[in-house]
């Protein structure tokens, strides 16, 4: 071991709004995120620590405690504090939070080793918060996994972080063959899922695809959207504006909006249409709800509890890691 006081240093905001303890809790864990302290190396004691950054015993015992709880660091009587594990910390950067989002969630939370912390931050598409995020969080984790979006500054924010550091997951729109990324196919997969429901879209008289300006959802399904009504000769409509979504017998509706969905049972409701029989309706992202409403919403969607899994593996192993995830059409009485 070396001594305490040639192993670690803490630099405290007195001003911030983050509680002193959690400031200490995340000095020790970015010093061993980043092999500054090592498992075995004595920690300051709670009195080298109170005087030297001017913090109660109180504060220090209990991020302490905390650290202990996580199995971070432990004690020997008469001896102090010393670290016990290789913890990591990782930023998990989402874009909202939404049902399938949360599965994505917790399928890498539960693919991880006990060592590993996740912070998980949302940009909700705005780029000031997505780079606040990202500047805030450089050098303190020992991965990055980060959802992003159609930006030109998202590149140079990102640029910060070294590659071998960084999975880019969900959407290849800043990519390139020197990344780490795990994604979903939003055009061809998309397309190919449509295929398969060539029979029962033949039902109707036509296919509208609601596609309202709130989204961000990408405009590449849009346009494979047109290209298999056009391959297959089906009539077919674009509506943008959600308020001019008024459903009718005998047309089919994809959407890539669960408020939308939200609009179509509501109407559903009070004109007394049976979906699957009367109207079709075809709902982009699985959720674990959509297997129960109306006797099941068909969905494609690609398999975010792979992503998750695929993520995790990337933040416990060193390896390169570029890959697609399969986009699938689950087919329910809604279509």
């Amino acid at each position: 071991m070396l001594k305490e006081e040639e192993k670690f240093e803490f630099v405290i905001n007195h001003d911030s709004d983050i509680p002193k303890y959690q400031q200490l809790v995340d000095g020790i864990t970015n010093s061993i995120a980043e092999n500054i302290l090592q498992k075995g190396d004595l920690l300051p004691s709670v009195n080298v620590i109170c005087k030297t950054y001017q913090l109660s015993r109180d504060t220090v015992f209990k991020a302490y405690s905390i650290l202990k709880e996580q199995k971070t660091i432990d004690s020997v009587p008469n001896k102090g504090y010393y670290v016990a594990g290789e913890t990591r910390k990782v930023l998990l950067v989402l874009d909202t939070f939404k049902a399938y989002k949360e599965v994505l969630y917790h399928s890498v939370v539960n693919n991880l080793p006990d060592n590993v912390i996740i912070d998980v931050q949302f940009h909700h598409y705005n780029i000031d918060v997505f780079k606040t995020i990202i500047n805030n969080g450089i050098g303190k984790y020992y991965k990055y996994v980060v959802m992003n979006f159609d930006h030109k500054a998202i590149a140079p924010a990102l640029s910060a972080i070294s590659n071998d550091k960084l999975l880019l997951i969900d959407w290849n729109i800043q990519a390139d063959k020197t990344h780490n990324y795990v994604f979903q196919d939003f055009g061809k997969a998309f397309y190919e899922s449509l295929t398969q429901a060539v029979d029962l879209f033949k039902k109707y008289k036509k296919i509208d695809f609601i596609y309202p300006d709130f989204t961000n959802h990408p405009w590449e399904t849009v346009e494979f959207f047109k290209k298999f009504c056009g391959d297959f000769n089906f009539k077919y409509e674009i509506i943008t504006d959600p308020k001019k979504f008024n459903i009718e017998k005998e047309i089919a509706y994809i959407s890539v909006s669960d408020r939308i969905l939200g609009y179509f049972l509501e109407q559903c409701k009070e004109k007394d249409f049976e979906p699957g029989k009367d109207v079709g309706f075809l709902s982009y992202n699985e959720t674990p709800m959509k297997k129960f409403i109306y006797k099941g919403i068909s969905v494609v969607s690609t398999d975010f509890k792979e992503i998750g899994t695929k993520a995790a593996a990337f933040i416990t192993h060193d390896e390169d890691t570029q890959c697609y995830v399969p986009t699938n059409l689950i087919l329910r009485e809604s279509l």
